[in-house]
């Protein structure tokens, strides 16, 4: 690919980037008032409705952060993956193995541990720059 075509194509690829993360915002929000109607009609909302709840939001959250930035925090989708195994794990509990029930408990430990691990990093071995995107982000 020749020099003058870098400028077009990161473009092209910018606007994809944003049309995909419109996608996943809008099909989110369709998803979270899925859900909301589905609570209502049902006349009950359980905590297995309110992580799921709290996953939508944590993808927006995690959508607009990369709108507002250009970056993705890795701790975002592990908190997501965190609150999806404790769903999981509540939903299914009763059809569990006591074997699956040590996996899956310990697949959110080795979460948890990997968030702790990464926000060590981020304080110990702080970024350089401090016109840091994310940071500006979370700020507003």
């Amino acid at each position: 690919m020749s020099k003058p075509l870098f400028p077009i194509a990161r473009r092209a690829l910018a606007v994809v980037e944003v049309a995909g993360l419109i996608v996943i915002a809008v099909a989110t929000v369709i998803a979270l008032g899925q859900e909301v109607l589905g609570m209502i009609s049902v006349g009950r909302v359980s905590l297995a409705d309110l992580l799921l709840l709290f996953i939508y939001l944590e993808v927006l959250t995690m959508v607009g952060l990369y709108l507002a930035s250009g970056q993705l925090p890795v701790r975002m989708p592990l908190y997501i993956g965190m609150v999806a195994l404790a769903r999981y794990l509540m939903l299914d509990m009763k059809e569990m193995d006591a074997w699956r029930m040590l996996a899956v408990s310990g697949a959110v430990l080795l979460l948890a541990a990997a968030v702790l691990l990464i926000r060590y990093g981020h304080v110990r071995f702080p970024y350089e720059r401090d016109d840091e995107p994310v940071a500006k982000a979370r700020k507003r």
